[in-house]
Formats: C-alpha cells, sequence, structure tokens
C-alpha cells in the first residue's frame, strides 16, 4: 500500500514505520523532523496548517513517482500519529489547539481527496485516569473501549475531541476510520533499564493500569486495521497481554482495585487494559512481552 504516515519520527511513529516498511508497503513520514529510515520519504510539515496538509495530500513519495508521466497517486491510507505527545511540555491550549486542529486537517483532507481508510492514534489518556489531579480508579476491570472517558486534562482532552472529530467524517465520508486508544508504549530496550524498577515498586505502573504495548506490536497493530476493511468508525484498545509488573492480577487487585467491579474472570497476568476488541475484530496478536527478557526471581 501507498501510506502517508504522520509522526513517523516519534517513539512510537519510527518503529511503527519500520514494521510497515517491512511488510512491503510504501510510507511517505510527514513530521517537523525527518526519519532517518532506508526507504522512506520525508515531508517536513506544520499539520495545523490547513494548506500544508492539503499539498500533502496529494504530494509525491519520491522523485521516481515522477517517471511514469501519469500524474500524483492517490494515498491508500494515511496514518495519523503526529502530536503533542502528553502533559507539561507546551502551554494547555497550545498542546489542546495542535492535536485538535491537526487530526481535523488531516481528515478534512484526507476524505475530500478520496483517500478510503484513516488510522489515528487516540490514547489511555481518554479514560480521565493517566493525568488525573489525584487518584482516579477504573469504574469496573478490565477496561474496554465502553467505559467513559471523561479526561480533565488539555491532552486527553484533545484525543477525545478527536475522536468524535472522526466518528463525524466517518458519517459524511463512509470511509474506515480507525482509533487506537495507545497503552504506554515501550521500546524494545526499555525493559532491561525500566522494567526493573517496575517489578520493584508496581506503583509507579497504577496510572497506566499496569498495562503496556511494544513498539514491535503496535506496529502489528497497524497493520492489522490497514487490512482490515468495512468497519466503519471504531475505537480500540491497544496494549499487550500482560501487566508490566511482576504481580499477579489476583495480587494487585487486592493492592491496587479491593473496590473494583470485576466483569468475567481474568487469568494470572491478563492486562487490565483490555485489548479484547482488538483481537477479535482485527486479529491482533502481541508476539511479545518484557517477561521474555527480565526474569522474575523466585517467589518464597
Amino acid at each position: 500500500m501507498r501510506i502517508l504516515f504522520t509522526g513517523g519520527s516519534g517513539k512510537a511513529g519510527r518503529h511503527a514505520v519500520a514494521y510497515l516498511v517491512a511488510q512491503g508497503h510504501r510510507v511517505l513520514n510527514a513530521d517537523l523532523v525527518p526519519l532517518e529510515m532506508e526507504g522512506v520519504q520525508n515531508r517536513i510539515v506544520d499539520l495545523a496548517d490547513a494548506g500544508q496538509v492539503y499539498d500533502l495530500m496529494l504530494s509525491y513519495a519520491g522523485f521516481d513517482e515522477l517517471e511514469p508521466g501519469t500524474g500524483i497517486p492517490g494515498f491508500d491510507a494515511v496514518v495519523h500519529f503526529a502530536a503533542v505527545p502528553r502533559i507539561l511540555m507546551k502551554p494547555d491550549n497550545e498542546c489542546y489547539r495542535i492535536n485538535t486542529l491537526s487530526t481535523y486537517n488531516i481528515l478534512d483532507a484526507a476524505t475530500k481527496f478520496g483517500v478510503p481508510k484513516v488510522i489515528f492514534a487516540s490514547s489511555e489518556t481518554t479514560y480521565g485516569i493517566c493525568f488525573a489531579d489525584g487518584e482516579r480508579l477504573p469504574e469496573y476491570l478490565p477496561l474496554d473501549e465502553e467505559h467513559p472517558t471523561i479526561p480533565e486534562d488539555s491532552y486527553a482532552m484533545s484525543k477525545v475531541v478527536n475522536e468524535v472529530t472522526a466518528r463525524s467524517f466517518h458519517a459524511r465520508s463512509g470511509i474506515d476510520i480507525y482509533g487506537l486508544r495507545i497503552n504506554n508504549v515501550i521500546e524494545p530496550h526499555e525493559y532491561e533499564r525500566n522494567f526493573p524498577r517496575y517489578i520493584e515498586n508496581p506503583d509507579l505502573r497504577l496510572r497506566n493500569f499496569f498495562a503496556y504495548i511494544d513498539a514491535r506490536d503496535l506496529g502489528q497493530m497497524v497493520q492489522c486495521c490497514l487490512t482490515t476493511n468495512g468497519l466503519g468508525f471504531e475505537v480500540f484498545n491497544v496494549s499487550n497481554d500482560d501487566h508490566s509488573v511482576g504481580l499477579s492480577t489476583a495480587q494487585l487487585r487486592a493492592r491496587f482495585y479491593p473496590d473494583v467491579p470485576l466483569r468475567g474472570e481474568m487469568t494470572e497476568t491478563e492486562t487490565f487494559y483490555s485489548n479484547a476488541k482488538a483481537k477479535r475484530l482485527l486479529g491482533f496478536a502481541p508476539q511479545h512481552s518484557w517477561r521474555e527478557v527480565i526474569k522474575l526471581p523466585p517467589s518464597d
């Protein structure tokens, strides 16, 4: 496929782009800084500027596309990951402006130029827990896509607004638009660096529901979305199958969620951030786990 990928130079994006290139896709990366990756062309674009986005959406992906003399090919899909990635990086109103306006511009241009599919990065923060002022607990576990999304911070607000915007563009155009509520992205090198601390102090992972998504499995999730057609507008939690700490599901519930209702049975290490919908509708099957790298000490 010929794919426009925004934000491919970021932590999550560069792994997803590498995965897609390995699948044989042609990727044009649009970002504020280039991605140095073989086979990937870059376009430096301010996505909050509608004119730049319109130009981008009808753009060559490399000099070789000039050779046939048949004009500019259309994109088969847009994957929109570009964003201010969290709070406390830019002023709150600027974070909100950039994230909502850039997503509107991408969806507007994609639908008007006839792109048949858009996949966009939403966030685990939409549930209002990650960046809450003080502790806020889920209403039930495991936390699925039906859980209320009532955040109080500018970043998560922007992601909820983007989901509403995407639903509206689907209603107008009928194209497939899939939103990914991505959990905390972990790169392979971060297992040895960070996870011993998480095992020693599980409290560090409370705001992330003790969950994570391996960056390589995030690439697989995008591929699953690209190859699954006809779902219309959908949002999906994106996480690996297990917790990011050494405690069991029962131990975590007893320690952190004693009064949170449990909906159904859960296995010993099953993630609280449910990925069941992505497995059921997309065939998502995470392949990586920190447990392949970090060995837990024997229990007493």
